[in-house]
């Protein structure tokens, strides 16, 4: 058998076990459970009297389930188990009854302490043991030094094997968890090298279709020159253009493919959201909200509608993440000379707000926006609510 193999036949036991705790522990006491059985009938029958503090079958009974019962916490409540287990012992010291099969779970059950709780645990249970032997040998019998010494000694071996198993177990679990953290961290790495190379790749995927749109631009150009003089020549730097375009709409396509982070199967090349759509997405905001706009909205690029779309949608959807059941959303859109600013305010709970875990919209809107000068901020407003401002230049097409 390998030792890889094994690892795994362990490893398997061992999460059917953390899976199957109570099971495990039926079947670690039912030895002393059959022990208890086996000694019932032997255990009534030794004084039939009664004389010398030995129980009727019943009372028997009833002790060892006592003593018994508390062992199926011993994965969960050790410390609790142990608490009840030494109790139920020391009644039956009080009641001058005399020692029982089942009184072994005391042993046990230190065994579990000293191996699942912490050590000012397993130390306490260690001398509640050592005061039962004492009281044990005092009550039942003739104590002399050398039974003391053996009962310690018996004690003692328990209480450490089950230290020396605690931290066994704590040293595996050590090292499950600094192995667990190890393939964590190459995964990390992997994402982050395939994320550097398709970096690179849509670098130069970039350079190729800034050139094939240089190339068109100056064909274009060319074109409108030699449209009346020459036209032969202006269909040719048309035909260049229509060549030259599909290349780079497939190197586009290639570069999109490349910065794609899910698997979704097919792509979509229909036209991407705008200015016109942002009625629309203010209406399905799934939260209240109003949408203005002031000033002499002009023509933007499609590329700069797109930002301005997805910036208003990240916000909204802040507001109905964050600003709880009865905020309420205004948009704003302000057209100035050379500038467009887009405000996306709520009224929700701002800075109350609980913190979103892993959220990259502030990145995403910053992204957009420094693509076109731009700037934004987000945070929480002074009178309560949260604010998302956004100031762009406005970048319209220049006529031919």
């Amino acid at each position: 058998m390998s030792r890889t193999y094994r690892e795994d036949v362990f490893g398997r036991l061992r999460t059917w076990t953390q899976h199957h705790d109570k099971i495990v522990d039926a079947l670690w006491v039912s030895p002393l459970v059959l022990l208890c059985l086996l000694m019932a009938v032997p255990y009534s029958q030794s004084s039939p009297s009664n004389p010398d503090g030995y129980l009727e079958t019943g009372g028997y009974v009833v002790l060892s389930l006592a003593l018994l019962a508390p062992l199926l916490w011993r994965s969960s409540r050790p410390v609790l188990m142990f608490a009840i287990i030494a109790l139920a012992s020391f009644v039956q010291w009080l009641a001058d009854v005399a020692v029982l099969p089942a009184n072994l779970a005391v042993l046990m059950a230190l065994y579990s302490v000293a191996y699942r709780a912490r050590f000012p645990w397993a130390l306490a249970a260690g001398l509640v043991a050592e005061l039962g032997i004492f009281l044990a040998l005092v009550h039942w019998s003739d104590p002399s030094l050398g039974m003391f010494t053996t009962g310690t000694i018996f004690v003692a071996t328990i209480w450490l094997t089950g230290l020396y198993a605690n931290t066994r177990r704590r040293y595996l679990e050590g090292l499950e968890e600094r192995a667990e953290r190890a393939e964590r961290e190459r995964d990390q790495q992997a994402r982050i090298a395939a994320a550097g190379e398709r970096a690179r790749i849509a670098r130069e995927l970039h350079d190729v279709v800034a050139h094939n749109v240089s190339v068109i631009v100056v064909q274009a150009d060319g074109a409108g020159y030699a449209i009346d003089s020459d036209p032969e020549q202006a269909r040719l730097a048309v035909r260049n253009i229509s060549k030259t375009g599909r290349e780079a709409l497939a190197e586009m396509r290639r570069l999109v493919g490349v910065l794609r982070q899910d698997d979704t199967p097919g792509t979509d090349y229909g036209p991407q959201p705008g200015l016109n759509q942002l009625e629309d997405l203010v209406k399905g905001a799934g939260v209240p909200a109003e949408l203005t706009i002031s000033g002499a909205p002009g023509e933007l690029p499609e590329g700069q509608q797109l930002a301005v779309y997805r910036i208003v949608q990240e916000a909204l959807t802040n507001a109905l993440k964050h600003g709880g059941p009865a905020a309420r959303a205004l948009v704003e859109l302000t057209y100035g000379g050379a500038e467009l600013v887009v405000k996306v305010t709520d009224d929700g709970r701002g800075a109350a707000a609980p913190a979103g875990a892993g959220g990259h919209g502030l990145v995403g809107m910053r992204e957009r926006v420094s693509m076109y000068g731009g700037a934004v901020t987000a945070a929480p407003r002074p009178g309560g609510g949260f604010e998302v401002l956004a100031r762009l230049p406005i970048h319209t097409p220049k006529a031919a």
